[in-house]
């Protein structure tokens, strides 16, 4: 602070007329960290392969080992592989082509895996429809994206015609389907055109409006974080698949399980809303890896804490979404289960996950509300003010997000994309884009990030969050 009120009174004596906002407080060595060395994080990762090829590796490593489980169905690699080809094929005649979405509809089970699986295998781009979205929110979305078709089950059928939107239902359920005698080798992706910088998925999440727009993700973006995080060579976990679909994290928990050869263990629906019976899942199952958002984990940790049932094949939990808060029963549960680890993730829809922090092995070393980390390869988080203009070290600014994993933007909505994803002016790459989050956050003193809350934006709220408001009364 001495050094940036001395920058000021230079600025001052060199230029008294100057607008206060073109005063640079920051040395150009505190400049230089704040926007190259915390952003050093350049690493090598297979940025022109899709990411259905991670699963495809391991189909030709151990094509015998399981893939997926459900309510006692076990698919191997091979099989899963086969499936989800014969069905790509099918698709790829009805005229999927790169960069289209096609939607999905359907109850949790094996079928879901090898719609999505062959989706992306066919070169389209998957649109998770969620069968608990009210029918209005249903013909927003398929109007908007106007997908030609939409994989379903009967109980996916039966949500889209009260939706009442024409689109061409492949029906998933059926005892005879079309596709059960075509090729069940891989579809040639050069021969579709397909590259990595086509898109794996459009997912749809909500403005302060209500009014869904859809996040464009390519396969590339997402190889960055399936490629380095969780940390590649990771052991053959057990990798409980929790979330819907059209929560980003899904794609996190299929394929960072296959990337490493582990099974996947679907949970059906009535035992994933009843935390007793998904406590007793995971033990039955000998769960080694979870992703939770903050509040499902607490409450998974207060069921556990009723029960008192150990959970010795825990290895690995991560949690996003939402806050992480350091709970009583969190410590407690983490205490009795040495042998987990709690990663703590950030990162918005538009560009998946940035950030991540290791939580120490001792919760009673956890702060109450523990940072979100470093940003991980290929990624540059920037924390700036109003004129765009980095903060110094420590104080409160808005998050900015550029690398490999922002998304290509919203589908459909041109301006919202132009307001949202800017030129990255930090960047020495060509056409380098950057997201503005809304998040407020500040470096702490060991580097890593600690998240405020939310920026002010007009017709919102202009108070300042809960805990930059406490933070500002206490640096008073």
């Amino acid at each position: 602070m001495t050094q940036q009120l001395q920058n000021l009174l230079c600025a001052v004596i060199a230029d008294a007329q100057q607008p206060v906002a073109r005063v640079e407080l920051l040395s150009s060595e505190e400049r230089a960290y704040l926007l190259e060395e915390l952003n050093r994080t350049a690493a090598p990762y297979p940025s022109e392969r899709c990411i259905y090829e991670l699963f495809e590796a391991q189909v030709r490593q151990a094509p015998n080992a399981t893939a997926v489980t459900y309510a006692g169905e076990h698919l191997s690699y091979g099989d899963l592989n086969a499936h989800a080809n014969r069905l790509a094929h099918h698709l790829i005649a009805l005229g999927v082509k790169p960069d289209q979405p096609v939607a999905i509809c359907l109850q949790r089970s094996v079928m879901m895996v090898v719609g999505l699986l062959a989706i992306l295998k066919a070169g389209g781009a998957y649109l998770p429809l969620d069968l608990a979205y009210p029918s209005a929110r249903l013909r927003q979305v398929l109007e908007d994206a106007a997908p030609q078709l939409v994989l379903a089950d009967a109980v996916g059928r039966a949500a889209l015609g009260e939706v009442g939107v024409d689109v061409t239902v492949v029906d998933l359920a059926t005892a005879t389907p079309p596709w059960a005698n075509l090729p069940a080798s891989n579809p040639d992706a050069r021969a579709l055109g397909l590259t990595s910088r086509h898109l794996a998925y459009v997912m749809y999440t909500s403005e302060s409006s209500g009014t869904p727009k859809g996040v464009e993700m390519s396969h590339g973006s997402l190889m960055n974080l399936l490629w380095s995080s969780p940390e590649l060579g990771a052991p053959k976990r057990r990798t409980l698949q929790f979330t819907t679909l059209n929560f980003d994290v899904s794609l996190q928990e299929l394929f960072s399980c296959w990337r490493d050869g582990g099974l996947l263990a679907l949970v059906q629906e009535e035992t994933r809303v009843d935390f007793s019976a998904l406590l007793e899942f995971v033990w039955g199952e000998a769960i080694e890896r979870l992703f939770l958002p903050f509040v499902a984990l607490n409450y998974f940790a207060e069921v556990w804490g009723a029960k008192g049932v150990l959970l010795p094949s825990l290895r690995e939990i991560y949690t996003a979404g939402e806050e992480l808060r350091a709970t009583p029963i969190l410590r407690s549960f983490f205490e009795l289960h040495p042998r987990a680890r709690l990663i703590n993730q950030y990162g918005p829809t538009e560009t998946h996950v940035v950030t991540e922090h290791h939580l120490a092995a001792d919760p009673e070393c956890w702060p109450q509300l523990p940072p979100i980390g470093r940003p991980i390869a290929n990624t540059q988080i920037y924390l700036l003010d109003s004129h765009g203009e980095p903060v110094p070290f420590g104080a409160m600014g808005e998050l900015y997000i550029g690398g490999a994993g922002v998304a290509r933007g919203y589908l459909n909505r041109p301006e919202l994309t132009s307001e949202r994803f800017l030129a990255d002016p930090f960047s020495g790459e060509a056409g380098a884009r950057m997201y503005r989050t809304g998040d407020l956050a500040r470096y702490l003193p060991d580097g890593n990030l600690e998240l405020l809350g939310r920026d002010r934006r007009p017709g919102e709220d202009h108070r300042l969050p809960d805990r930059a408001r406490r933070d500002r009364g206490a640096a008073r």
